[in-house]
């Protein structure tokens, strides 16, 4: 397995895991709070490690749109998701995220660079890993 890819057991795509992250998770937000991930944690030996999903409101913007800043927030996530991925794997711990927007916009920010989404991605990966603690 590369280390830099996000294979599917890596994304959370069933309902009962979206339902159980948006009922019984904390929210945390990135330092400029252009983004937010909603995360909790679930005590598994079995199969530690951490799931994520990108999720984006149509209020946002078009489908173009939403579509490019998924891709970048996927990529960023992909670039930075080292360390919070062993940390979790040596406490015994499944972590759900769910990554989305909070204060951008199409009408705020017509074209969205990997350079606007990087720090804030790493920014909340920072956070989370020392709440694993």
């Amino acid at each position: 397995m590369k280390v830099y890819d996000l294979p599917e057991e890596e994304r959370i795509k069933q309902k009962k895991e979206f339902d159980f992250v948006y009922s019984s998770g904390k929210i945390i937000y990135s330092n400029t709070k252009k983004l937010k991930a909603i995360y909790c944690f679930l005590k598994d030996e079995n199969n530690p490690g951490v799931k994520v999903a990108f999720a984006i409101s149509k209020k946002a913007g078009n489908a173009v749109w939403r579509n490019r800043v998924k891709r970048l927030m996927r990529e960023s996530y992909r670039l930075n998701k080292l360390d919070l991925v062993a940390e979790s794997k040596n406490n015994n711990k499944k972590l759900l995220i769910v990554f989305s927007l909070h204060s951008i916009k199409k009408k705020n920010y017509l074209k969205v660079y990997l350079k606007d989404i990087l720090p804030e991605i790493s920014g909340i990966l920072l956070k989370l890993k020392a709440s694993i603690l």
